[in-house]
């Protein structure tokens, strides 16, 4: 096919928007492929829409080679079904009463749709069985940034496994691997599949697809050596070892007027910050304290927390705090707290200053187990200083979009909804379900992230909007026409540049729009019938015969 720029609607622009920092947000503005409507809302334009369907279609082919049935379940949800599976207390989640004043939700996933549908799957015999859709959702987002990297609305892939048993599920989520590894290859997208926090999912286990970006919000952690690589949510890695003091009978009380950091600590009493303890008090949703600790210079990783405490935590006001601890925020501690404390692994051995319970004063030679009883658990934020859990070799940390998340939901969602069938022994059993889910203007977003210039975007080929943008220069208008032709004729989608510009325009245009290959046709093309082949990633360019442009370019 052949799409004339004169007539389509094609709006590039010469500067990016002033809040524009990542460089896809920068492009695919300016080459006319997304615009903003409002924080966190884009429309994709023509130009754009060509992309996305083309990402879509790429993983509408691999999910249905998989056992894969697209279907289409609504974005207006009755609200009843969350509440049943305990997800109605995620903040995210767009609420909303229709005007007889039941309650809905603009889901951002839609597993309780998905699940609810399954109730139909009543015999083993109906297993296993895979649904899918592509989908708008909402997601309340407090922080919309980065173009298509963190919005409001989105179109998403999620398919959704049903099967008799965990070996089912098991050869569900290995297939879902293997089919999102294609996909992002057949994009032209680096992704990494590494290991990833559940998060408000739920489930036993999930996997995260990262596409390495400067714009990322995800962070990668990489072994050296090429053995360990984990969503740094997730990552469990061996902290530097820290000088403690030595050791006493007994936790022995120091007065440390005015000090309420840990650098300020560890100056003031000549420690390694390592030897000091960090308490981090947060509610549940009911409202209950509780307390983490981590060592002193460590960072607390959210999503740790959250998995630690299996249950959603808000941090404490400051009269919750003083209330719970009978002290302000630089001198709390765990000894004297009645509530549940987990503390990192590396909290586990040895003693460390903690805080007091008591404004200006704090604890030294505070040991676990003997002065008071935490529950354990990986807390604490890989750090450049840690070390591979697997051969201790050195650590990179790499920023990167997800892509994509599966997730081994189990029975988390079928229990509560009622999704059962009845097993080949006769006895009536809870559907054991997956989840997976792939974003699709992230996988545009990382394309351009990962493939462009200062001149513009580097489409791959199998998702850019044409293959071949012909560039029409004054005098050249028949033989352009013929060049575009040909190359249809081989398969190829065209865009012609016939519009009354500047040859400089049109050339800039063409490198920031980033088709594969651009077709110039000028004056010396009526001399010779020849035309300028010029590849967009590497820059080569040749002359070639029009009559040959089929066979030399597709």
């Amino acid at each position: 096919m052949i799409a004339k720029a004169s007539q389509l609607f094609l709006p590039t622009l010469r500067e990016p928007p002033a809040d524009a920092e990542a460089a896809s947000h920068q492009l695919l503005v300016r080459g006319g492929f997304i615009r903003q409507v409002g924080a966190g809302l884009w429309s994709f334009l023509p130009l754009g829409w060509r992309v996305h369907q083309k990402v879509e279609q790429i993983i509408r082919e691999e999910i249905d080679a998989i056992g894969g049935q697209e279907m289409l379940m609504p974005v207006l949800t009755p609200f009843e079904l969350w509440k049943q599976t305990g997800r109605d207390y995620i903040d995210e989640i767009f609420r909303l009463k229709d005007r007889k004043g039941a309650d809905y939700v603009l889901p951002l996933t839609h597993e309780e749709t998905a699940t609810f549908h399954a109730r139909e799957l009543q015999s083993y015999r109906q297993l296993p069985t895979l649904l899918y859709h592509f989908s708008i959702k909402e997601r309340d987002a407090p922080r919309p940034r980065g173009g298509l990297i963190r919005v409001r609305e989105f179109v998403m892939k999620d398919s959704y496994s049903f099967d008799r048993d965990e070996p089912g599920l098991d050869a569900q989520f290995e297939a879902h691997q293997r089919a999102y590894a294609r996909i992002f290859e057949r994009c032209g997208v680096k992704a990494y599949d590494v290991e990833a926090e559940p998060g408000m999912m739920g489930g036993s286990e999930s996997r995260d697809f990262l596409a390495p970006a400067e714009a990322g919000e995800n962070v990668i952690v990489f072994c050296e050596n090429g053995d360990f690589a984990a969503d740094i949510e997730v990552a469990r890695t061996i902290p530097r070892a820290a000088t403690l003091p030595d050791a006493l009978g007994a936790p022995e009380e120091v007065a440390t007027p005015g000090v309420t950091t840990i650098d300020g600590l560890a100056e003031l009493l000549g420690i390694d910050p390592g030897a000091t303890s960090k308490a981090m008090p947060h509610v549940t949703q009911d409202g209950t304290m509780v307390l983490a600790l981590i060592r002193g210079d460590d960072r607390l990783e959210e999503a740790k927390l959250a998995a630690a405490f299996g249950e959603p935590l808000w941090p404490p006001t400051d009269e919750q705090i003083k209330e719970a601890f009978g002290a302000a925020g630089g001198s709390l501690g765990p000894i004297g707290f009645s509530g549940r404390i987990v503390a990192d692994f590396a909290l586990q051995k040895g003693q460390y200053v903690a805080g007091a319970n008591r404004d200006g004063f704090h604890l030294r030679g505070v040991e676990a187990g003997r002065d008071y009883e935490p529950e354990f658990a990986d807390l604490r934020e890989s750090a450049a200083t840690d070390t591979c859990p697997m051969c201790g070799g050195t650590l990179r940390f790499e920023s990167s979009i997800e892509v994509g998340h599966i997730f081994k939901l189990g029975t988390k969602y079928s229990e509560p909804l009622g999704a059962r069938f009845l097993d080949e022994d006769g006895r009536e059993k809870a559907l054991v379900m997956g989840s997976y889910g792939i974003g699709l203007g992230r996988v545009m977003a990382a394309a351009v992230e990962q493939s462009h210039d200062e001149n513009g975007i580097v489409w791959p080929r199998s998702i850019a909007p044409y293959d071949a943008h012909v560039v029409v220069l004054a005098g050249a208008e028949e033989i352009a026409q013929q060049a575009a032709e040909t190359l249809s004729a081989a398969g190829l989608d065209v865009l012609l540049d016939d519009r009354d510009q500047r040859a400089g325009e049109k050339f800039a245009d063409a490198d920031l729009i980033g088709c594969p290959i651009r077709v110039t046709a000028g004056k010396k093309s009526l001399e010779d019938g020849k035309v300028d082949v010029r590849d967009r990633a590497s820059g080569d360019e040749k002359r070639l015969d029009v009559a040959d442009l089929g066979k030399e370019v597709a």
